[in-house]
C-alpha cells in the first residue's frame, strides 16, 4: 500500500493531484493525454487534473473487461465473496484517509464523510459479498408431465456503471459491488466533478486481490466518456444515477440497442407533517433531511407540507433550528453545512432562490453566500427556507439539489396527498404521523418508490431502491440489484 500512502501525502499537501484511469489493474493516462481541472470546492482552487478520456479509452477498458470475464464469471462464489469482503475491510482500515479525500473533493463536512459515506461504501461491498452466497434461483416441477424446470441466473458480461457527484464513493460502490459479485466485469465512470475516491478505490481493489480487468475505472466528461460507455455495442447493461434529463438521453441511446437499463434519477420529495407526530423527533429529523450534504442528496425532503394547526409553531421552531446550523470549512468539526460542489452549481441554486422570490415566495432565512476567512473563493451558501403558497411554483416543481427547502401549510389529508403527488418526480416521501390508518393509506397512495414513516434515510440494504415517474426505472439494492446484473435462463428437462 506504499502507493496509497504517497497519494494521501499529496492530498495533505498543496501539491497537485494528477488522477489516472484504472484499466486492467494498472493506472494509466488517457490515450490522447488530455485532462480536466479538478476543483476543491472549499476554496475554489484547482488541486489536480483528471483524464479527459475518449471512446478509445473506453474501448481499451472494454477489452480488458472482456478478457477478464471468462475467468471471473467462473470464479467460485466463495472466492468472489472473500475478495469483496476484503475490499470492505481495506476501506474500513483506510476510513480516515478516504473521508479526507471525499471531503476535499466534494466539499461535504469531513464528519459526514467519516460517519456516512465511507462506512456505507464499505457496507456495500460487505453486503453483496455475503448476498451472492445466498442468491438463489427457482425450480418448478411440472407435476404429471414428468418435467422439471429450473432457472439459471448468469452474469451479463461487460456492464457500464455511471455514478454522480453528490455521494461519490457510496453510490459508485452501490453499483460496482453487485455487478462484480454477480460475475460481471465493469467499465465504470465516476463523476468528473468528484473523481478522487473512485481513483483511490482502484488501489484498494488491487490490494484485495481483484483480478485485473474485472473493474476498470475511466474518468472524463459525461458527454464523451459517459456517452462512449452508453453507446458501446457490446456493453450489455447501463446502471446510471444522475439527473432526469441525462437519464432520458441514456434511454434514447441505449433502448434501441436492447441494453438493460437501471436509471436512478431526480427527486422533488415531499415531507408531510401531521399534528399527531412526535414533534421533537420530527423537527430534528426534518432539519437533517432538508440540509444533509448541503441538500445535495436526491432523497432530501425539499417540499415540506405542515398541517395547518401546527404550521405557525413549526415555522418558528424550524427556522430557529436552521439558523443554528454552522456553515464552514469541511474540515472543521463543528461544520454542519460545507461547500457546494462547484461554482456553476452554486449559481444554479442561487438562481432558484431568485425565481422563488419573483414568484411570490418569502425567504424566511438564508439565501446568501457565506465567506469563510482564508477560503474566500469557496462555494458556500446559507441554508435557506422559503415559504410558498402555491405548490405549482417552479421551486416546488423543479429539482434544486441544494440547501433550499420550501414550507407550505395544508388542511386535509386529501389536499396534502394531492400536493405530494402533483409533481413529475416520484423518488421518496417522508410521512410524520402516529395514525395507523393514515400511514397505510398514504403509503399506498404516495407515488414514490420509497416511503419513510417517522424516520428518514434509514436504509436496509436488502430492500429495493428506486423511483417512480421521472425519478427513474428499475431498482437497486438487495437481490434486486443481483437480478438486474444477471440474465435468467429457463432450463426444461423431461424425463421418462
Amino acid at each position: 500500500m506504499d502507493r496509497l500512502d504517497s497519494i494521501f501525502l499529496v492530498l495533505l499537501s498543496d501539491n497537485k493531484m494528477n488522477i489516472k484511469n484504472y484499466i486492467n489493474g494498472e493506472f494509466i493516462a488517457s490515450i490522447e493525454g488530455k485532462t480536466i481541472d479538478n476543483y476543491n470546492p472549499s476554496n475554489g482552487e484547482v488541486y489536480g487534473q483528471i483524464p479527459n478520456s475518449t471512446a478509445e479509452d473506453i474501448e481499451l477498458a472494454y477489452n480488458a473487461a472482456k478478457s477478464a470475464f471468462k475467468q471471473w464469471s467462473n470464479t467460485t462464489l466463495e472466492k468472489r465473496s472473500r475478495i469483496l469482503i476484503k475490499i470492505s475491510e481495506l476501506l474500513e482500515a483506510n476510513l480516515e484517509r478516504f473521508a479526507l479525500a471525499e471531503s476535499k473533493d466534494n466539499g461535504k463536512p469531513l464528519s459526514l464523510a467519516r460517519q456516512i459515506d465511507i462506512p456505507r461504501a464499505a457496507s456495500n461491498f460487505r453486503f453483496f459479498g455475503n448476498a451472492i452466497t445466498q442468491f438463489a434461483s427457482e425450480a418448478h416441477e411440472s407435476v404429471g408431465l414428468n418435467a422439471v424446470n429450473f432457472t439459471l441466473r448468469q452474469p451479463l458480461g461487460v456492464v457500464g456503471c455511471i455514478s454522480p457527484w453528490n455521494l461519490p464513493l457510496y453510490l459508485f460502490t452501490w453499483k460496482i459491488a453487485p455487478a462484480i459479485a454477480a460475475g460481471n466485469c465493469v467499465v465504470a465512470k465516476p463523476s468528473e466533478v468528484t473523481p478522487m475516491t473512485a481513483y483511490l478505490l482502484g488501489e484498494i481493489c488491487t490490494e484485495a486481490g481483484l483480478p485485473n480487468g474485472v473493474l476498470n475505472i475511466v474518468h472524463g466528461l459525461g458527454t464523451t466518456t459517459g456517452q462512449a460507455i452508453v453507446e458501446h455495442p457490446n456493453i450489455k447493461a447501463i446502471s446510471f444515477t444522475g439527473g432526469t434529463q441525462t437519464g432520458a438521453h441514456i434511454a434514447r441511446v441505449a433502448a434501441p440497442m436492447f441494453k438493460k437499463l437501471s436509471l436512478e434519477l431526480g427527486g422533488k420529495n415531499p415531507n408531510i407533517i401531521f399534528a399527531d407526530c412526535d414533534y421533537g423527533k420530527m423537527l430534528e429529523t426534518t432539519v437533517r433531511s432538508s440540509f444533509a450534504n448541503q441538500g445535495q442528496i436526491c432523497l432530501c425532503g425539499s417540499r415540506i407540507f405542515v398541517e395547518a394547526s401546527i404550521y405557525e409553531k413549526f415555522k418558528i421552531d424550524f427556522v430557529q433550528k436552521v439558523k443554528q446550523l454552522q456553515v464552514g470549512h469541511p474540515s472543521e468539526e463543528n461544520t454542519d453545512i460545507g461547500a457546494l460542489v462547484s461554482g456553476p452549481h452554486l449559481e444554479k441554486v442561487e438562481s432558484y432562490i431568485k425565481i422563488a422570490e419573483d414568484e411570490g415566495g418569502k425567504v424566511l432565512c438564508g439565501g446568501l453566500e457565506v465567506t469563510i476567512p482564508g477560503f474566500e473563493n469557496g462555494y458556500y451558501l446559507q441554508p435557506t427556507v422559503i415559504e410558498v403558497e402555491d405548490n405549482s411554483c417552479r421551486i416546488n416543481q423543479e429539482e434544486v439539489f441544494g440547501p433550499v427547502v420550501t414550507i407550505m401549510s395544508f388542511k386535509t389529508d386529501k389536499e396534502v396527498l394531492q400536493f405530494a403527488n402533483d409533481v413529475k418526480y416520484g423518488l421518496s416521501a417522508t410521512l410524520w404521523t402516529n395514525n395507523l390508518n393514515r400511514t397505510l393509506q398514504f403509503s399506498k397512495q404516495l407515488q414514490t418508490g420509497i416511503v419513510w414513516v417517522n424516520t428518514w434515510m434509514l436504509r436496509d440494504l436488502r430492500t429495493p431502491f428506486g423511483g417512480a415517474k421521472e425519478s427513474g426505472v428499475g431498482r437497486e439494492g438487495g437481490f434486486e440489484a443481483l437480478r438486474f446484473f444477471t440474465e435468467p435462463k429457463n432450463i426444461c428437462i423431461q424425463y421418462e
